[in-house]
């Protein structure tokens, strides 16, 4: 039997942690948050959560802020070292649908090879800024894929098959902060992997908490299609024989 885990990266959500912890305590699922070095405050509080939930979470922490892709990964070596296969990625904010998990997870153990990615339905919450933003990177990914596999590569909420991702990180330098979840699915698309959507609701809190650097994290994250799209160029006849198999 796979063993799923949760692994929610946190940086100062400290008004919406207790909410998403339970909300995640009903999954039966074991859970690993990485605190990204939050200020005092909220280190505080999603401490005192993980001592009193201690049966089934896990805190790890950095030291300092290293962006939501290094929380990700501490998580998923964490959960894999503990024996888990799966990681199913969820925000702190409580931004994804908890309902869904189970939706995922049934995706996951039908594809246990896959990537399953959740394809956001968005209400009038979602800032026009947001969506476009979106466009233009799933426009990228579409490009550096060669495909329209991966249908929203921001989406946050997934599941990773643990040990071809670690596989992945270990092999390459793999963005840390906001470019990570684009990059890591581009590139395990490149590794052969499948990418399963599930189409899910995102609301966008009206006193949510976002750390999206408008200046820093677009220059990395057009950084990072401009990588792609290089590597894309390396690997043309190989994606292109691929998508002749299909």
């Amino acid at each position: 039997m796979r063993d799923i885990a949760i692994i929610v990266p946190y940086f100062n959500h400290q008004h919406a942690i207790g909410e998403t912890v339970a909300a995640l305590s009903t999954q039966g699922l074991r859970c690993w948050i990485v605190n990204d070095g939050s200020d005092a405050e909220a280190s505080a509080a999603v401490t005192q959560l993980a001592q009193r939930e201690c049966q089934w979470l896990t805190l790890v922490s950095h030291a300092d802020n290293r962006g939501k892709g290094a929380a990700v990964l501490t998580a998923c070596r964490a959960a894999y070292a503990a024996g888990a296969t799966h990681a199913l990625q969820i925000d702190a904010d409580g931004q994804h649908d908890f309902h869904d998990i189970a939706k995922l997870v049934q995706l996951s153990r039908v594809n246990p090879d896959a990537v399953v990615l959740g394809v956001p339905v968005f209400d009038s919450s979602v800032p026009a800024s947001r969506r476009i933003g979106r466009k233009l990177t799933n426009f990228w990914v579409s490009v550096n894929t060669l495909s329209r596999d991966i249908q929203d590569a921001m989406c946050g909420f997934r599941i990773y098959p643990l040990q071809p991702i670690l596989q992945l990180a270990s092999h390459r330098a793999i963005a840390q902060r906001m470019a990570f979840d684009p990059e890591v699915l581009v590139r395990a698309v490149w590794q052969g992997m499948r990418v399963v959507s599930c189409p899910t609701r995102v609301r966008y809190p009206a006193d949510g908490v976002s750390h999206f650097k408008m200046l820093r994290d677009n220059v990395q994250i057009s950084w990072m299609h401009t990588r792609l799209f290089f590597g894309m160029l390396l690997r043309l006849p190989v994606l292109l024989t691929r998508n002749r198999q299909r």
